[in-house]
């Protein structure tokens, strides 16, 4: 009996020291997604959203960018349907984040898998993505994912407090956070020549079509970006 009582005591302590080494390992992420969540908390008041329903979007879409379109596309008086097929293309990267991780997370049980498929976010892919199946431990990722969806609701939080007292809170410039968060993801993740076509088409489509106010910037720029990589690595013959 006693033997067994130590097994389950060391297996509670290694799933507990999976799930700090996981939430370590994401917190410099997390610190650097406070300013994207205090940009969209406070512009979610500015769009006419009451506190709860802001502080909901964060809960329960939980997509940082999409919510920043979405909240945009609100102020606009765009339609529902406009905004979910907006908002289905901008998400659609995870669509490959679930398939890239799928041979990982597919023996799990399904309460396992469904948890894990809601914290999957760009950050997350960034930290577990990579890893090989001796690596990869679901109590790791879950505290990686939690840690960070933790992190991002209590910036959004604190940005529909501070949005509520300080007057423009969102004209402060606090949306570089969103390209500085993307920048520290794929700079790491520059490691063969498929990945930087990938990464230079879409600087200079984004940048391009932005300059020359092409309204769809953003999907040719993703779309060029995605045949720019595929493309090279078949020429070259090499895997990302």
């Amino acid at each position: 009996m006693s033997s067994t009582l130590l097994s389950q005591h060391t297996y509670t302590e290694s799933k507990a020291r999976l799930f700090w080494q996981g939430t370590l390992a994401m917190f410099p992420l997390s610190v650097a997604v406070l300013p994207w969540g205090l940009l969209a908390g406070s512009f979610a008041l500015d769009a006419g959203l009451n506190p709860f329903e802001s502080q909901a979007l964060s809960a329960i879409l939980f997509a940082g960018s999409a919510q920043l379109v979405a909240i945009g596309m609100m102020k606009a008086g765009a339609g529902l349907v406009t905004m979910l097929v907006t908002i289905l293309f901008i998400t659609s990267r995870h669509f490959l984040y679930s398939i890239s991780m799928r041979d990982k997370i597919s023996p799990l049980p399904i309460r396992w898998r469904l948890l894990l498929g809601f914290l999957l976010t760009d950050e997350l892919f960034a930290i577990c993505g990579q890893q090989n199946d001796k690596q990869f431990n679901s109590w790791y990722v879950l505290g990686a994912g939690l840690s960070f969806y933790l992190a991002w609701n209590l910036a959004t939080l604190i940005g529909i407090v501070a949005g509520s007292l300080i007057p423009q809170l969102n004209q402060l410039g606090l949306e570089f956070a969103v390209a500085a968060t993307f920048i520290s993801i794929v700079i790491p993740n520059i490691k063969s020549l498929s990945v930087v076509a990938a990464v230079l088409t879409a600087i200079v489509l984004s940048v391009g079509l932005t300059v020359i106010q092409f309204g769809g910037s953003l999907i040719v720029a993703s779309i060029g970006a995605m045949l720019a990589g595929y493309v090279t690595e078949k020429l070259k013959g090499e895997q990302i």
